[in-house]
Parts: C-alpha cells; structure tokens; sequence
C-alpha cells in the first residue's frame, strides 16, 4: 500500500470551531484529511440520490491501516492501545505492534479461508481482544463484519447470519459472567444449523469448556491464527464500501440490518471522539464501558479511539464481579482520565452507595460521558460528584446505530454552562432541529420531534437488502422536507439547547399533554428515597393514559413502613410538585428489580402488560426473566391509586 502523510498538523489537535452553515462541506473535508487517504477524493458529498448518501465516494483507504499500521509508521508502535481486563482477573497488555502483528495474523488466517472483498462475517464474541482482532482484519480486507452481541440468543444469531448471509462465524467455545463460565459454542452450532450459508465456525477458546466439534467446519483460532504470518499488506477500497452491517435489537420479524460504510464513518468517528471528549493522544486513558456488539462498542471501543491512537480500557465482565467496586478499581489501576458508560450504570452505582467509589482514588478521571439514554439530572450530578470530584465536565451524548456516531453533546472546555439532563447541542458539523407535526421548527420552550436536517458523513447507508424500509422507517414523516425523523421528542429550552425527552413511544398523552417517561423518572430519582425508576402509560378511560411509576428504593427507604402508603403517596406529591399536578402517576409501585435487557435497557413494553394487567409478553431478552415474577408477585397490595 502506498504511503501518504496524514495530512493534518498537531496544531489542529484541537476541538475544532463551529461549522458555517454554507460551508459544511469544507468544515467535513478538514475532517476527513486527518485520516490516511490512499487516494484523495474530489467530491466531499453527493446528496443526489437522497436519501442514499455517499461521502469522498471517489476516495480509497484502508479503514484498519488507519487504525493500526499509521501509527505504528509513525513512530507509536510501543504506546499502549488496549489494557484488556478479563473478569477472573486475567490481564494482557496489546500495544499498537501488537495489535498490528495480531489483526495481520487474522486477516491471513480468512484468507486462507478462502473469503473475499464483500464476503460477510458473522462475529459473537465476549468482550476479548480477540472480537477487535476480528473486526479490524475484515476491515482490512474489505469483508463488512456483522457483529452479534454475546448474549443474543440462538434464535437472533441465526436470523442475523441469515439475512447478511454471512459465510464465516467467529465465536468463542464460552464467555465469564459473574463469575461462572458460560457456553457459547453450543449456541452457535444451533445457530449454523439453519444458516447453510456458514462454510466455517472459528472458535476462540476462551473458557476452555468441552465444545461440540463438526470436522471440515469448525476451526480452533489458536490453531488456525497462530500459525499465520505476522504481516499483511491492506488494499485500500472505496470510502463507500461496506464496512459493517448492526443489527438493531428489540425489532420484531425480520432483523432490521443497520449498513455502515468506510470513509465518511470512520471519519466522523474519530472526530467526534476527538471532540466530545477532549481525547488527546499519548496522554489520556479513554474506557467506554459498552459491550463490542453495540454500535457504542463499533464507533467509540473500536474505529473512534484506535484511528484517533487511543490508549483504551476493554473489560470482559459485569461490573459487580468479583464486588461492586470492579470499575473503580480498574480506573484506579490504569489512571482512566475519560470514562464513558450509561445511566442504567450510573443509578446501579447510586443504589449501591457513595461510599464505594469513594474507597478508590479517581482522581485522574477529567471527563464523564453518558450514553444510551437520556440522562436524568439527579443520575447526573452524582456522576459528577462522586466520580468527577466535582470538577469534571460530564458529555451527555445523544446518538443512534443509524447516526454512527455522536451527533449531540455539550463539548468539554467550550464555555458553555453544564445543564445536568439536557445534550445541549449539535457537534460542529451537525444539524438537527426539534419540530412539530408539520415539520415546522418549534420555538424555545416548546417541545416536539428531533429531526437531522442536513446529512452526515457517517450516517447509515441503508438497511441492508431493503431500501424500502429504509426509506419508509427514516424518511417518510417528514419526507416533503427531506428531514431524517430520529424516532426522538425533544424540547427547546429558554436558551435554545435541546433536552431529549425519549423515544416517541415513550411519550404519554395525559390528557392531551405531552409528558416524557424520562420527565417523570427523573422527578422520582430527585427524590432522597428512591433509587431506580421507571414510568409507563396505561390506558386510562378518562385521561386517555394515566402514569404508572416502578420504582426501586434505597436501602435506607425499605426500612420501617417504607413500602406502605405513606412513601407512595410521598412520591406521587413529589412528581406533582416537580413537574404538575398533570404528571402525578396514578399508580407508584415498589419493586426489587426492574425489567432490563443484556445491554442494560429497561423493557417498559413488559411493565406496561403488568400496568395494563395484561398477559407478560416475551421476556426471552432479558438478562433475567425471573425478574417479571418478582414484579407479579404482590404488587397490587403495594400499589396506591390515583386520588
């Protein structure tokens, strides 16, 4: 592969100005320049097909060379790209030769397979160095990955394969959760047996369990990895080639597959990486605490850190394994400066107490990001307080598997006062609105949809074999203004930020207002006794939906009469006064757990069949099902109705 300076400067290692509005184009060719370009592109953008975008389209690269080789070539070769952290404790240490010799050792190990330029692979690993390996040599090939997260079932594994018709599984024989050794090969050979497309399983050995074997088909990687040569020469590929295909989770009937190209994500990957949390190189000790089967995984543990020669945190396990001090003691042992993790984490950590994280020294943490959800101001300052110190700012992101990257976020250090709850803005480069039915953009003080207005380097390209659907799902509300409809409400302060208030199927029509579950869970985590909340609408005949809360109280709240009628009626005045008399849920029941998906996501369509009292629908994608039955059980003598 011919080599080329990067063109950029250390000068420009910086959060960069706004964008003009006329002048995007120029602002996201700066952008892209900072990458290796094999050959330069001569068009930033051509929208003539929209909504089907395609970014420095004439322009090649090799997305892995820019993650990996170029720093090695430039000198970097011994720094640090990833501490990696099993959960029974075992470590390794991969710098940027490492990694090198590592992602060249995997991507002759494919070839040699007999895979080429636009094969699909399948990857469900655990979080081990392993799944980067993976990811970064089907990059370097230009065989676009589809990666399944380690704890989807069989069932999902297959549907995914079978849609992206992937010829090659990469999968592990099990993976550490909480402490015990759980198999995964099982589940993929129940997988591959209705996927007829797989020519070959490759198998990490990571547990050392005894796997069932098919001979001609499955291949230890040990075995087949190890024995490559260390080198491989990378071709660069057009910017829109394919680089991967998510899938989304929660969709019902065919899996929804998320298409992701080369040049303009990566570019906008790293960029907001860089920007949204003053990542400087050689110098900070980044953690983004997400699972490598989520989009978060893909852009800010992957492609985002590794191209902008991030030092990284991988961590294979729960984060109360073995004790609930897991993660500070790991940001304590490696000197983490910017932590990035989720809200349904942080109210974990508030309902575990203060005084665990104040056992460890965190002092080396300078920026907090939050992702997933929108963040609720009281989860927020603890955050700030008791991992912060009270002087870190705190990245409140919003973003999607469609956007691929960060679109909104307050950036660290720009002057801005910090507004707990509230995304404040788009990034440099970005546009979005918040509008109301007819597309028209709301004024401050007033709510509505979030819509992207303009397009983006690392938007999604299409869902994979069916651009119908991707035209009808994202582009069809607000097709006359040619907006992209994020699925989001959101409202406009008195100073004009943007405070996202959920998916619009989480927003009730209480009487004819327009009331966010996140508004009201929220009001009841401000209140001293309460530790996690979550809200649903239930059908109401007078109101339309009337509000009922789930809320898990502290351990200090659970003592006495704190599960009668007094706390109750407590929180449902506190909601009231918060928000209105229009917000005050007409149910509030006390429960031990809540219902939350692998990746931490709280499953209101099952606590609204128990609102409602409907049958429990499919719980399959749960971390633990048995939580619906602790809900069931005796949650009618603790709830209260509305006066």
């Amino acid at each position: 592969m011919t080599r080329r300076t990067d063109r950029h400067t250390a000068a420009e290692d910086q959060i960069p100005a706004p964008a003009p509005a006329d002048d995007r184009d120029g602002f996201w060719a700066e952008q892209a320049a900072r990458l290796h370009w094999e050959t330069p592109w001569t068009r930033v953008l051509d929208w003539s097909d929209a909504p089907f975008a395609r970014w420095f389209a004439d322009g090649r690269l090799n997305v892995a060379y820019n993650c990996v080789d170029r720093h090695v070539e430039a000198g970097h070769g011994e720094q640090v790209a990833i501490h990696w952290e099993g959960e029974p404790g075992d470590t390794r240490t991969i710098t940027y030769a490492d990694l090198q010799r590592e992602v060249s050792r995997t991507a002759n190990a494919l070839l040699s397979l007999g895979l080429t330029t636009g094969d699909r692979v399948a990857i469900q690993l655990p979080m081990i160095p392993e799944a980067v390996f993976a990811m970064l040599a089907c990059a370097r090939l230009g065989l676009p990955h589809s990666v399944v997260f380690g704890g989807f079932s069989p069932a999902a594994l297959q549907s995914r394969i079978e849609d992206a018709e992937a010829k090659l599984l990469i999968t592990a024989d099990g993976q550490y959760r909480r402490g015990q050794a759980v198999a995964m090969k099982d589940g993929a050979d129940e997988a591959v047996a209705q996927a007829p497309s797989i020519e070959h399983v490759l198998v990490v050995r990571r547990t050392g369990s005894a796997v069932a074997w098919t001979e001609g088909r499955d291949l230890w990687w040990h075995e087949l990895v190890d024995a490559q040569a260390d080198t491989h020469r990378p071709e660069a590929f057009d910017a829109e080639h394919p680089l991967f295909i998510l899938y989304t989770s929660g969709t019902t009937g065919k899996p929804k597959g998320i298409l992701h190209t080369s040049g303009g994500y990566l570019t906008q990957a790293a960029y907001s990486h860089r920007a949204a949390f003053d990542h400087r190189a050689g110098q900070d000790v980044y953690w983004c605490t997400a699972d490598i089967g989520w989009i978060t995984g893909h852009s800010y543990i992957v492609y985002g850190p590794l191209a902008n020669r991030a030092t990284s945190v991988m961590y294979e396990g729960t984060p109360n394994t073995p004790h609930e001090g897991r993660h500070f003691e790991i940001i304590q042992k490696y000197g983490v400066s910017i932590y990035y993790t989720a809200p349904t984490l942080i109210r974990t950590f508030m309902k575990w107490g203060e005084d665990i994280p104040a056992r460890y020294d965190l002092s080396s943490l300078r920026v907090l990001g939050s992702v997933g959800e929108p963040i609720n101001p009281q989860a927020w300052l603890w955050y700030r307080e008791h991992l912060g110190g009270n002087r870190t700012p705190v990245v409140d992101t919003w973003w999607q598997t469609e956007t691929g990257a960060i679109m909104i976020a307050p950036l660290p250090g720009n002057g801005a006062a910090p507004k707990p709850g509230s995304a404040q803005t788009p990034l440099p480069g970005i546009s979005a609105k918040v509008v109301d039915d007819q597309g028209v953009e709301v004024g401050k003080g007033e709510s509505g949809y979030l819509v992207l207005d303009r397009p983006w380097p690392a938007m999604l390209r299409g869902v994979w074999g069916d651009a119908e659907r991707y035209r009808e799902t994202y582009w069809s509300r607000f097709a006359q203004q040619g907006y992209y409809f994020a699925g989001d409400g959101a409202r406009y302060d008195e100073d004009g930020d943007i405070w996202l208030l959920g998916r619009v199927d989480d927003v009730m029509n209480v009487s004819g207002h327009r009331i966010s579950t996140a508004e009201v869970e929220s009001a009841l985590v401000s209140h001293p006794s309460v530790a996690e909340a979550a809200v649903v609408g239930a059908t109401d005949a007078t109101t339309g939906q009337a509000i009922v809360a789930f809320v898990i109280l502290r351990g200090s709240a659970t003592d006495g009469s704190a599960e009668g009628s007094d706390v109750i009626t407590a929180l449902r005045n506190h909601v009231a006064q918060e928000i209105g008399p229009i917000a005050k849920p007409r149910q509030v029941m006390v429960v031990p757990e809540l219902p939350k998906t692998r990746s931490g996501k709280i499953m209101r369509r099952l606590l609204r069949d128990v609102a409602e009292q409907r049958e429990i629908g499919d719980v399959t994608t749960l971390a633990d099902a048995s939580v619906m039955n602790l809900i069931n059980n005796g949650v009618g003598d603790r709830a209260a109705q509305s006066d």
